[in-house]
């Protein structure tokens, strides 16, 4: 089959395919059975009629459901968009009616019921299954009595009892059968979800910090380094700062750890408040915390900073403390290919630094500190 072939017939949708393929392999299926059924038409089985008439049954329904599931019309139900249900039902009711048509041959029509739910059995969960099965029993146990009651020279009653007897047990396996892959099928989909999930939890945890929710040092350099594989063309700087907190060591000693920890959460999240989106900021450790700006000069990086700074001072924490102001300094460096980048972080480190010996509460770039070349 050629792929604009293949297009035209299933999509090129890979999560619808799989369920339009399955329908129009049911209508390829449908087709075949009015061949063979022809067939015994002309060997005078069948009444020819009769034949026409479930041939229209089956073909018009598997073409009204390959329409449904190819057009997409099936997506908007919320459970069964193959429409298994559905079909597999018509078909039960297209196979009892052709057992009731066959006359010697109808034995064999009963095994294209197993064909039913064994086409269906990895999609139905367990009410469905036995559903399908319920109905095929009963449909079939329905034809089979009727015929025995009205053509009992060519329906002997004995042996549709017989014949009602091995399908009722072939079909109960199929349906237990069934039930047992569909149970395990939705086992399968919970471990999938779980650890799904549980992937989720491991990279959150790879990199996220659990404190103050902002991305860890891992994440900020591979952040750091996305930016600069991103960034070819001019402009190709990233301004990254480090951001120590001023005198946080005198909150913990006061306050407590617990107080020391609020006021990181605090000053994470007030922060983030002002910053731009693209701008990155994240827990480098214990205190400090790095600010990436993509694009960003050490000028425009001060200017950040200037107004994280002038945030904080208008959220005071005097939950914790009265009067209690959270206060940094950093220092800034401009980043330009990867060949700089650990030179970057480091002249960042000796500025902020710097800042720390020169007063703290201010920002200095790295270009301006008189210790760069230390």
């Amino acid at each position: 089959m050629t792929a604009s072939l293949r297009t035209l017939l299933v999509g090129d949708d890979p999560r619808q395919q799989l369920r339009v393929s399955q329908t129009l392999l049911a209508l390829v299926v449908y087709v075949v059975f009015a061949g063979v059924q022809h067939v015994e038409v002309l060997l005078g089985m069948i009444d020819e009629r009769a034949s026409w008439a479930l041939t229209a049954w089956n073909l018009s329904g598997g073409l009204v459901f390959y329409a449904l599931v190819r057009s997409g019309w099936s997506r908007r139900l919320a459970r069964d968009r193959a429409l298994t249900v559905p079909q597999s039902l018509w078909a039960m009711v297209g196979i009892a009616w052709s057992y009731g048509i066959t006359g010697p041959a109808r034995g064999a029509v009963m095994l294209i019921m197993l064909l039913v739910v064994l086409f269906s059995m990895f999609t139905l969960d367990a009410r469905q299954s036995r559903l399908i099965v319920g109905a095929g029993i009963a449909l079939l146990g329905g034809t089979m009595a009727w015929k025995a009651a009205t053509d009992p020279a060519n329906y002997d009653p004995r042996v549709e009892a017989l014949h009602f007897g091995f399908a009722a047990i072939v079909l109960s396996a199929c349906a237990l059968l069934s039930i047992r892959i569909g149970r395990l099928r939705e086992s399968l989909q919970r471990q999938k979800t779980e650890l799904a999930a549980a992937l989720q939890r491991i990279q959150a945890l790879a990199t996220q910090d659990p404190l103050t929710g902002l991305p860890n040092r891992r994440a900020a350099i591979e952040r750091l380094t996305g930016e600069l594989d991103q960034r070819r063309r001019p402009p190709p700087q990233v301004a990254v700062a480090l951001i120590d907190l001023d005198h946080f060591k005198r909150v913990n000693d006061r306050l407590g750890h617990a107080a020391g920890d609020e006021v990181l959460r605090r000053f994470a999240e007030t922060s983030r408040a002002v910053l731009r989106e693209g701008d990155v900021l994240a827990r480098w450790g214990g205190e400090e915390f790095l600010l990436i700006l993509p694009g960003a000069e050490g000028q425009q990086a001060l200017e950040v900073l200037g107004r994280m700074r002038e945030r904080l001072a208008q959220a005071p924490l005097d939950d914790l403390e009265a009067g209690l102001v959270v206060r940094f300094s950093a220092g800034v460096a401009v980043c330009d290919d990867h060949r700089t980048l650990d030179r970057s972080i480091e002249a960042a480190d000796r500025a902020m630094y710097a800042a720390k010996t020169g007063g703290r509460d201010r920002a200095l770039r790295a270009e301006d500190c008189a210790t760069l070349g230390a």
